[in-house]
Parts: structure tokens; sequence; C-alpha cells
């Protein structure tokens, strides 16, 4: 199974260095929903008062293979 790697920027950029064994593109993006999901619950309210969030993820080589970004206006 290829790797993936899982990034996430808000107010900091975390890269992933471990990756995660996917099935492939679509598993991917599937992952980067859950993830984004995952990252806005943590953040409940807080949201609001942070820039951005991007969420993305790379193939082996490097290369995206899908991106969510999400900002709040209020």
């Amino acid at each position: 199974m290829p790797r993936y790697f899982l990034h996430v920027r808000d107010v900091s950029e975390t890269p992933d260095v471990e990756g995660m064994e996917l099935a492939g593109p679509d598993e991917a993006r599937t992952e980067v929903i859950r993830a984004t999901g995952e990252a806005l619950k943590d953040y409940g309210t807080k949201f609001w008062d942070s820039p951005a969030l991007q969420v993305w993820m790379t193939d082996e080589a490097g290369e995206t293979v899908c991106a969510l970004s999400i900002s709040a206006n209020c």
C-alpha cells in the first residue's frame, strides 16, 4: 500500500513525517475530510479566532493529492 502524509496548517504548520498507508487517492481524500472535521471539532468556538485552517495530503513523492482550506469570517 502507498504511504500518504497528512499535514495541518493553522497558527503554525504541523508536517506529518510518519505518514499512513492508504489504498490510494480516494482513501487519502476521505482521510483529509475526516481530519478536517476532527480539527474543527477540537477548535470549537476558538476557530472563530483563528486565521484559517488548511489540511492537505501528499504522496510519497511529496506531491499534493488534495487539500482543504477553511477560513472564518464573522
